[in-house]
């Protein structure tokens, strides 16, 4: 019998060890969904700055997280010798590597916003800075109970804040970061004239298309493998992000007026809205989380260019930090048993501990950025933004001119 529990034990470790890797393996290939978003969207001068920001953001975001961000959210550290950290199959390994997939999604989001005028290693050293110290302070709060913060929140509002994949841990962190850094950049040459706001049409539709299929796909792995464990999955997760996404793709089509850059986005403001309570919500729920979260991008991307006049180029604010708030709200609504939801969540809980993550955010970006402005400058020079950073930076072209 002894031989037998060991053996189940054994298959158990195992198969929760390929799970949270398969799940770590989906969210790593969401990063090549971002990258092509970006490099659809932005000007063609400005294609290989995309795709190589992406792929050097991931770098020193891993770097930044096993060493120094990881440690602070949950206290552990990888120094110490490979026998002791492959017990258990190097489950603790693999937990380490999904949860970094979702570390490096914050300069991956940043990245859109302040594409196209941006320095490059400042932006890198920020990304480090951002991963090592901001991130993982809010995610340790929410996710591990450090400080103190869910057990005061369960102690005055009835409940801890309920966030199952990161809507406001993960996104709208992202997105408010990426507020502070795309106002200290400032905008783009040649965006207003007066009070006009002059198209900059993106570069490549199918490529901005790839880019939000690809995200679309690897946000099963995001929402469903959240559970980090075989035992605690759940098929609710799967099809609460289902209908959350074609909810936003069907407003942001209504809404947006058949604009393929806002249908396109339109699942990801579904997919970014639902991550907070889509273990919870009923699915009808997670269709109107989604419906609205679609609605209310197409709303707040046109607001931030036209009438802000905030010069952010993909729209990751209103995207990540504007439809992460509503997910992380709406979780405390749409999860309550007399909707339809599992319960177990209070509005004020999820209020305050979604304002809380915008604040530590917003707060964070504006020094990161600002330090780095008065310090090192964070913005190509005119005749740099000009010829595009491609040429500016990386001295070669998307598309050679032969």
């Amino acid at each position: 019998m002894e031989n037998v529990n060991s053996a189940v034990e054994t298959l158990l470790q195992g198969t929760n060890t390929l799970f949270i890797l398969l799940g770590a393996i989906m969210v790593f290939a969401m990063h090549a969904g971002f990258a092509f978003l970006e490099v659809g969207t932005v000007r063609q001068k400005n294609q290989v700055n995309a795709l190589v920001k992406i792929i050097t953001d991931f770098s020193v975001s891993t770097i930044a997280y096993f060493f120094i961000g990881y440690w602070i959210a949950y206290d552990t550290s990888f120094l110490k010798g490979a026998e002791e950290l492959t017990q258990g199959m190097g489950y603790d390994l693999v937990k380490f590597f999904f949860l970094m997939t979702f570390a490096a999604a914050i300069p991956a989001i940043i990245s859109g916003g302040i594409a196209e005028r941006a320095k490059f290693y400042p932006q890198l050293f920020a990304s480090f800075i951002i991963v090592a110290l901001i991130y993982p302070t809010f995610e340790g709060m929410i996710w591990n109970g450090n400080h103190g913060f869910q057990e005061w929140l369960e102690g005055s509002f009835g409940a801890q804040f309920h966030d199952f994949a990161g809507s406001v841990v993960v996104h709208a962190v992202g997105g408010w970061l990426a507020l502070g850094a795309v106002i200290m950049l400032g905008r783009r040459n040649g965006r207003y004239k007066g009070d006009q706001l002059i198209a900059f049409a993106p570069s490549n539709i199918p490529f901005l298309a790839l880019g939000a299929w690809i995200l679309s796909i690897g946000w099963f792995g995001f929402n469903v493998m959240s559970a980090q464990t075989v035992d605690s999955i759940s098929g609710l997760v799967a099809v609460n992000s289902l209908m959350a996404m074609v909810g936003g793709v069907i407003t942001a089509m209504i809404f947006g007026r058949n604009d393929p850059g806002f249908i396109h986005n339109g699942p990801l403001a579904g997919l970014v809205a639902i991550c907070a309570g889509s273990d919870i919500v009923h699915p009808v729920g997670a269709l109107v989380i989604g419906g609205v979260a679609g609605a209310l991008f197409v709303w707040a991307f046109t607001a931030t260019q036209n009438r802000w006049k905030i010069d952010d180029v993909l729209g990751v604010w209103p995207l990540h930090g504007i439809c992460g708030v509503w997910g992380g709200l709406a979780a405390g609504i749409f999860g309550a048993e007399a909707f339809g939801g599992l319960g177990g969540v209070t509005f004020m809980a999820q209020l305050v501990g979604t304002l809380a993550g915008v604040a530590i955010a917003l707060v964070g970006g504006f020094i990161v950025y600002g330090v780095l402005k008065a310090l090192v400058g964070i913005r190509l020079s005119d005749e740099e933004e000009y010829n595009g950073a491609d040429l500016s930076i990386h001295k070669i072209e998307s598309v050679s001119s032969d």
